[in-house]
């Protein structure tokens, strides 16, 4: 049998707290700056069976509320649950509407009943989950028999010229860091899930300066959260050290940023 309940992110991840109060205060400023968030969501929507039709799905990393909002529209008559570790993005999301119920939850600790959901849509939450083995557990708890887990997440290869750029300035963590493919791989063939689909798909997006890309992070959330990373102010010798390095990769639509984007497909069997 295999032992899916070990960790499977390399050492040194976010404190889930962190990750948490990182989101919340990114709440206000997040949708201005998603266009990747939108783009990935929107995808992994399209990923869904034509013609199935959930009676009741949750919306897993709601953040907040986009795609419980688009999930509400494209299931009118179903009953859809959004879940956030984030306070701040459920304080932001719940007046916005979509679903029937938003709470506060960790996917690697479901507060639902087994075989309670049809759908569970997750998109661009996983990554910070440290031990996807749970969620993966949980998920197939959570599902009726017949039931989907569509989610989308980030791999190694993420964000890799701000990464490489970093590493030629000193030797500290800047980066957050992401799963292999192939775990993902390993985790959902182990699951007890069938996997009907599984791929990673590359997703650049393009910015005039080094610095457009950081404040985007930060309006996100998802700048530096690992242990590890330099304390304090950056100097500005190695900000200048970091320009340098990435004007290594530009291109004629500015400077690229590469997300390495896993869609996957599983579902419950009957």
């Amino acid at each position: 049998m295999t032992d899916l309940s070990l960790p499977n992110l390399p050492a040194g991840l976010p404190d889930k707290r962190q990750v948490a109060a990182s989101f919340s205060r990114a709440a206000a400023s997040y949708d201005s700056v998603a266009e990747l968030q939108r783009d990935v969501g929107s995808e992994l929507l399209r990923r869904l069976p034509d013609e199935f039709v959930p009676g009741r799905w949750l919306d897993l990393g709601c953040g907040t509320g986009y795609f419980s909002r688009a999930l509400g529209e494209r299931f009118p008559a179903s009953h859809g649950i959004a879940l956030d570790i984030a306070e701040g993005m459920l304080n932001h999301a719940r007046p916005l509407g979509g679903a029937t119920h938003f709470i506060a939850g960790d996917a690697e600790r479901l507060p639902l009943q087994d075989s309670t959901c049809d759908l569970i849509f997750s998109s661009l939450a996983v990554q910070w989950c440290s031990n996807f083995a749970s969620v993966l557990s949980e998920a197939n708890r959570a599902l009726k028999p017949g039931g989907i887990f569509a989610f989308a997440s980030l791999c190694v290869g993420t964000l890799y010229e701000l990464r490489d750029s970093w590493r030629q300035v000193d030797g500290m963590v800047h980066v957050n860091r992401f799963r292999e493919f192939e775990t993902y791989q390993q985790l959902c063939a182990a699951s007890g899930l069938q996997v009907i689909s599984l791929q990673t798909c590359p997703h650049v997006l393009h910015y005039p300066d080094v610095r457009s890309l950081t404040h985007e992070l930060k309006a996100l959330g998802a700048h530096n959260l690992n242990p590890g990373r330099p304390g304090g102010l950056t100097g500005r010798a190695r900000i200048l050290g970091l320009v340098e390095a990435y004007e290594q990769f530009r291109q004629a639509q500015g400077l690229p940023a590469t997300y390495q984007v896993v869609y996957a497909v599983l579902e419950k069997p009957l």
